[in-house]
């Protein structure tokens, strides 16, 4: 199959089978002129480094009808922006999505650069991102490869090369298909094909409109591509976290702006370290000297490592600390907030 007859299927499919996503302008609008908006797609793509399409949806609409432009989002204080991200994951997408929205704002008079060498210059703006948003937003013929498209390519080519060495080789791969024709369409239809069709398991191949072409489908292997090296184990933390409480609030902090989840507020913890913690040294890493009693513990896995927090849970009052009324507690990290519903599920 020649490229270009790979390219008219996949796109004649895109034409009829396209997703629809609430960031999107359709391929029946986008033939009309109507062009996506660069902030909605640069929000989108942010949302969905690391994350699903069903769980950044409903982020992407309250953030859009809250913030509905670069400007309004620019304006807003760190702390907003960080408690509604809460429960996305991978925060440091949030500080730089303000610094970006800030950038844009001050730097830009409120519109987003159309070359993709503007876009990179934005803080934030890694190259997949900025080739995504030059593409969808602006019809650049940019080389736009997620995981979606490494995957497609990876099957197309039977490429033999393990992730994560074999990456530069999907890339050149995939930009030998762009063209001027139609850029912004194509990118999201090889994103919507290996979404949909060409699936990490269970490939729909007798739905795929270019299996004609793709060498692991005719080899009978194509779920065993893209190759991976081996995984290295995930080392394990431990840690502490305190639940005080008073009355019916629970005691947080603002964690410090750098590092793992920054700016986010938690609950007051240990630090994280490779041992366990004794008894003697979680309670004097405690945030007050209180009748502290143990309550469990809690897992949750981090992209580099795992953590096991033990729960230590007191009533007490103290200065310095951000008292939340226990109602309030969804707006933390899904750890924190683990960590807070265990803690204090057999309270009243």
């Amino acid at each position: 199959m020649t490229p270009e007859t790979l390219r008219a299927r996949l796109l004649a499919w895109y034409d009829a089978n396209a997703r629809d996503l609430p960031w999107r302008v359709g391929p029946a609008g986008h033939a009309t002129g109507v062009r996506a908006d660069p902030y909605r797609v640069w929000l989108s793509e942010v949302m969905l480094q690391q994350t699903t399409v069903p769980h950044a949806a409903p982020y992407f609409l309250k953030f859009t009808q809250r913030w509905p432009t670069v400007s309004d989002l620019a304006v807003e204080a760190d702390e907003e922006v960080m408690a509604a991200w809460a429960g996305l994951g991978y925060y440091a997408r949030a500080r730089n999505l303000l610094a970006c929205a800030r950038a844009v704002a001050r730097d830009h008079g409120g519109v987003f650069p159309d070359t993709e060498e503007g876009l990179r210059s934005l803080p934030g703006l890694g190259p997949y991102t900025a080739a995504a948003v030059g593409a969808i937003a602006f019809d650049l013929p940019t080389n736009v490869v997620d995981g979606n498209v490494e995957r497609v390519m990876s099957r197309l080519f039977a490429a033999p090369t393990p992730l994560p060495e074999g990456k530069a080789e999907l890339k050149a791969l995939a930009g030998a298909l762009v063209r001027d024709e139609r850029p912004g369409d194509w990118a999201q239809a090889l994103m919507d094909l290996g979404a949909t069709i060409c699936r990490p398991k269970a490939p729909l191949c007798e739905r795929c409109p270019i299996s004609e072409g793709c060498a692991a489908f005719a080899q009978g292997d194509p779920e065993t591509y893209p190759r991976k090296a081996p995984k290295a184990a995930r080392p394990r933390r431990h840690g502490v976290a305190y639940i005080l409480t008073r009355g019916n609030e629970v005691a947080l902090v603002r964690r410090p702006p750098k590092g793992l989840l920054g700016g986010m507020l938690a609950l007051p913890t240990s630090d994280w370290r490779a041992g366990a913690w004794d008894e003697a040294e979680a309670l004097a890493a405690a945030p007050m000297a209180a009748d502290w009693r143990a309550v469990g513990e809690v897992e949750h896995v981090f992209t580099h490592f795992s953590l096991t927090l033990r729960l230590l849970r007191a009533e007490g009052n103290a200065e310095g600390l951000i008292w939340t009324p226990r109602a309030g507690l969804d707006a933390l990290p899904s750890v924190f907030l683990k960590a807070a519903r265990a803690g204090l599920s057999n309270l009243l």
